[in-house]
């Protein structure tokens, strides 16, 4: 039996192409029967089929001239690593996430739209995505990974989004693209020992690993991200795992006010200590924050911004439907002070004063009513006082119900019902004016899959139908916001199809 010797990574690469992103299993055959199989996968490719056969004679010609036949363990070395090629442990690997499409009104234009289009939108009120979303965003996450002959890995990650609400094909006048994560991370590095043998060390700019959001909002629960360093997966006891990270975010410029250069430019780095700790299905997160001449700032309404701030989160990651049946949830409670007030996205906030105060609730489920219907009831709330002016209150809820009804192996129909109660005084803050309402929207949705079943499966084509409405109080919150806009104030059809993909 000829064997295929592989010489450069290039060849690495074209081996791994050809098993596939699931990887072989191979434990039961010989070192040769092995060998085989891997040049008969490589040989029917049909796009590498050249240059497979190309190395092959190239080996051939090498052994023919009096080359050293190769040892079992040189061989199987080599297999072993195009095997982790294969099964992703190592090489380059790419995962993206992306929707696109159009949302039209009656009147034939570009429609309002969004989970945070209504006056609670800006504090973090999302409502349904389905059927409401304008825009065109994209993420290319792009992965290598290497591990070395000590065991130790190592991953490096860049990835690149971009965002408009520009239906043209060129946008780059008004597109948003930006490198949001670059990290590198390293495990299963040998001299960790004890409580750090599995733990990992990362430094650079990404969102932490263990965010996690309720998808049919479009809102993380807790959503932590910036520039720093930190280590995961710290075994403190037999039931508890902790991380600890240190993160850095920028707030804008501005003027600090001093008495020896009132008129000085800066800008504040507010530096957020994170531990994160699980006991089993329980995770509790713990906050700290600092940003350094934050306080020197007039954020308007006569108040001062937050130089530090504090933030806790209690969540339980279920393995059921609420303990009534197959599925899974997720809930958490969350509350802020100062810079903590902003409970989903940690620090990012710099124009809460220290009186701030926020507590949030976040839950979702998912299950199979029947074999055929699926449905994922969730709930997002919050409290909140003091935020940017004293006496100011931003109180609001959202239930929303995603359902899915799967008709063929290829098209669903999804529905989706959306419900927000608003009830904001923002003191004068920012022009803003008191509110109490109430938003309800409906969506139909016919979907389109490759493959149907399951919550995740994606890529979808949609068509959709929305019909949404809210009081007429809430059109005069702002000016700046679309409520109360011409054609604008209530009672509105829109229609539209879209795209989701993620891998």
């Amino acid at each position: 039996m000829d064997k295929m010797t592989f010489k450069t990574p290039l060849a690495i690469a074209i081996a791994a192409a050809s098993l596939g992103a699931s990887g072989v299993a191979m434990a039961d055959t010989t070192m040769e029967e092995r060998l085989a199989e891997l040049e008969a996968r490589i040989a029917a490719a049909e796009h590498r089929a050249d240059a497979a056969e190309q190395r092959a004679d190239q080996a051939e010609q090498q052994r023919g001239g009096g080359s050293e036949v190769e040892s079992d363990a040189e061989i199987e070395e080599r297999l072993a690593r195009v095997e982790r090629y294969a099964d992703g442990e190592e090489g380059f690997s790419f995962n993206a996430y992306a929707r696109s499409g159009l949302l039209i009104g009656e009147d034939g234009k570009s429609a309002e739209g969004g989970p945070y289009v209504t006056p609670a939108g800006p504090e973090g009120g999302a409502v349904g995505r389905l059927g409401n979303e304008p825009d065109t965003y994209a993420e290319a996450i792009l992965n290598y990974r290497m591990r070395f002959d000590n065991g130790a890995k190592a991953l490096y990650r860049t990835m690149i989004a971009d965002g408009t609400n520009s239906s043209n094909d060129w946008t780059g006048g008004d597109s948003d693209i930006n490198v949001r994560q670059v990290f590198a991370e390293f495990s299963d590095l040998p001299s960790f020992t004890g409580a750090f043998e599995n733990a990992s060390i990362w430094a650079g700019k990404r969102f932490d690993r263990d965010n996690f959001d309720i998808h049919w909002l479009d809102s993380d629960v807790v959503f932590l991200a910036g520039t720093g360093g930190g280590i995961y997966d710290m075994q403190l006891a037999d039931n508890w795992k902790s991380n600890l990270s240190i993160y850095g975010r920028s707030f804008a410029d501005f003027d600090v006010v001093s008495s020896e250069d009132p008129g000085l430019e800066d800008d504040t780095d507010n530096l957020i200590l994170t531990s994160n700790n699980y006991f089993g299905n329980w995770q509790w997160m713990v906050n700290g924050m600092s940003a350094a001449d934050n306080d020197t700032r007039d954020i308007g309404a006569g108040q001062e911004a937050a130089e530090n701030g504090f933030h806790t989160m209690v969540a339980y990651h279920g393995d059921s439907f609420f303990g009534l049946g197959e599925g899974s949830y997720k809930a958490a409670v969350l509350h802020g002070q100062g810079l903590g007030a902003e409970t989903k996205n940690i620090g990012a906030n710099g124009d809460l004063t220290d009186d701030a105060s926020s507590t949030r609730l976040a839950m979702y489920g998912t299950t199979y009513l029947a074999p055929k219907w699926r449905v994922a009831p969730s709930v997002l709330a919050e409290t909140s006082e003091d935020r940017f002016a004293e006496g100011d209150s931003y109180d609001w809820a959202t239930l929303n119900v995603r359902l899915a009804n799967e008709l063929t192996e290829n098209f669903e129909m999804q529905y989706e019902a959306s419900y927000q109660m608003i009830d904001i005084d923002p003191q004068g803050y920012s022009d803003r004016n008191e509110v109490d309402g109430d938003y309800t929207k409906f969506t139909v949705a016919p979907t389109f899959k490759p493959d149907v079943g399951g919550f995740w499966k994606r890529p979808e084509i949609r068509l959709f139908a929305t019909w949404s409405d809210w009081d007429d109080e809430l059109n005069n919150y702002s000016t700046e916001d679309s409520f109360g806009t011409d054609e604008f104030t209530g009672s509105q059809w829109t229609f539209g199809i879209q795209s989701e993909v993620w891998f």
